[in-house]
C-alpha cells in the first residue's frame, strides 16, 4: 500500500517540477535586442539606456507613419557623458501651417537644461547632428488624424564623453545674454516677428511663435478711434481750412518705445510706431505774435500691441509676450501765442 503512494507522490512532485520551469521560463524570457539595449517601458516613455550606438525612428519608417501616433523616447546616458544625436537624410512628415509645427511633428528636448532644442516637420532639413547639454534627452513624436507623409523620421544617437562635447566657448554671446542696449539695438533692425524669434531662439523659435498667439486672459487690442469727418462750409471758410490741414495739424510722427515710455529695462518690437502728433507752421497766427507755436488742443490715449521682451532674473532665456502700450494721439492742434509784441 505504502509503496503506490510513493509512486504517486514522486510523479506529482515531476509534474509539478515541470510546470514551475516552465512558468519560469515564460516569465523570465530570454531578453529582446531592444531590452539588451536597455530599453524599459513606463506609462509615458520609453527609456533607453545610451551605452552604445541606437536608433529611434516613426512607426514604419521610410514608409507613411500611422495617423493618431504619440511616442515618446527619453534617452539616458552615464552622468560623465552627453549623447549625440544625427538626424537621417530622409526627413518628411506633415507640413507645418504658417511656418509653425502644430500637427504632426517630432521634437528635442534637453532634460538637463529644461529646454526645447527644436521642433521639425513638413520637408523642412533637420539639423544634421545636435549634442545634449547633460546625459538625458527627450524626444517626442506626435501625428494627428489627418495627412500622414512619409518617409517620418530616424535618428541616430551614440554617447560622447564630455571631454569630446564640451572643450568649445561660444564665440557669440547668445542674444538672452546680451545687455538691453545691445539687444535692443539687433533686435530694431529685424523686419518681422518671424525673424525676431529666430535670431532669439534660433533652435525653437516656431514652439515661440506658438505661445506667442495662444488665447489668453490678457485683454488685448484695445482701440480708441473717433473719426471726425472735416467740416465744409462756405468757400472762403473752404480756403481758411485747407490752409489750417496744411499748417498746424496731426500728422505721422515715429516715436521710439523704449524712449516714449521710458522703460529701459524692455525690449519692444517693432521698437518704434506711428502716433499722430501735432507738426507744421504758424505763419498766420498773428501779426502781432513774436513766437507763435503750434500745440495740441485735443489729445486722446490710444492702446497698441507689440511684443515685449525681457531679462527674467535668475532664469536663462527671454520672456517674450504680447502686450499693450499706451501712446499719446494729438487729434487736433492750435497755434498759440506764447510771446506777444507789447
Amino acid at each position: 500500500m505504502i509503496l503506490p503512494l510513493l509512486f504517486l507522490l514522486a510523479s506529482l512532485l515531476q509534474q509539478y517540477g515541470s510546470e514551475a520551469e516552465s512558468s519560469h521560463v515564460s516569465k523570465f524570457h530570454t531578453p529582446s535586442v531592444k531590452e539588451q539595449n536597455g530599453v524599459q517601458d513606463s506609462n509615458q516613455e520609453k527609456i533607453i539606456t545610451v551605452s552604445g550606438e541606437g536608433m529611434v525612428h516613426s512607426p514604419d519608417f521610410p514608409h507613411r507613419y500611422p495617423r493618431n501616433t504619440e511616442l515618446v523616447w527619453r534617452l539616458v546616458a552615464p552622468n560623465n557623458m552627453r549623447i549625440q544625436l544625427t538626424f537621417d537624410q530622409r526627413f518628411g512628415l506633415e507640413d507645418p501651417e504658417d511656418g509653425i509645427c502644430k500637427y504632426d511633428f517630432v521634437e528635442l528636448e534637453d532634460l538637463t537644461e529644461k529646454s526645447i532644442l527644436g521642433r521639425w516637420c513638413g520637408s523642412q532639413s533637420a539639423p544634421a547632428s545636435l549634442t545634449s547639454k547633460g546625459s538625458q534627452i527627450r524626444i517626442r513624436f506626435m501625428s494627428d488624424e489627418y495627412f500622414p507623409s512619409e518617409p517620418g523620421f530616424s535618428i541616430r544617437y551614440s554617447p560622447l564623453p564630455v571631454s569630446v562635447s564640451e572643450p568649445e566657448v561660444p564665440a557669440v554671446i547668445p542674444p538672452s545674454q546680451q545687455g538691453v542696449e545691445e539687444l535692443s539695438e539687433a533686435v530694431a533692425g529685424l523686419d518681422s516677428v518671424e525673424e525676431v524669434m529666430k535670431f532669439l531662439e534660433p533652435e525653437r523659435w516656431q514652439l515661440d511663435m506658438e505661445e506667442l498667439y495662444k488665447p489668453t486672459w490678457h485683454v488685448l487690442g484695445k482701440s480708441f478711434l473717433h473719426n471726425k469727418k472735416a467740416r465744409g462750409g462756405a468757400d472762403l471758410n473752404l480756403l481758411r481750412e485747407e490752409v489750417r490741414l496744411y499748417s498746424c495739424t496731426p500728422r505721422n510722427f515715429s516715436v521710439s518705445l523704449r524712449e516714449e515710455l521710458k522703460r529701459t529695462d524692455a525690449i519692444f518690437w517693432p521698437s518704434c510706431l506711428l502716433v499722430k502728433r501735432c507738426g507744421g507752421n504758424c505763419a498766420c497766427c498773428s501779426h502781432r505774435c513774436f513766437d507763435c507755436q503750434c500745440v495740441p488742443a485735443r489729445v486722446t490715449k490710444k492702446y497698441h500691441e507689440v511684443l515685449l521682451l525681457k531679462h527674467r532674473s535668475g532664469v536663462k532665456g527671454l520672456q517674450k509676450s504680447m502686450t499693450d502700450v499706451l501712446l499719446e494721439h494729438h487729434e487736433e492742434c492750435a497755434c498759440e501765442c506764447k510771446d506777444d509784441w507789447d
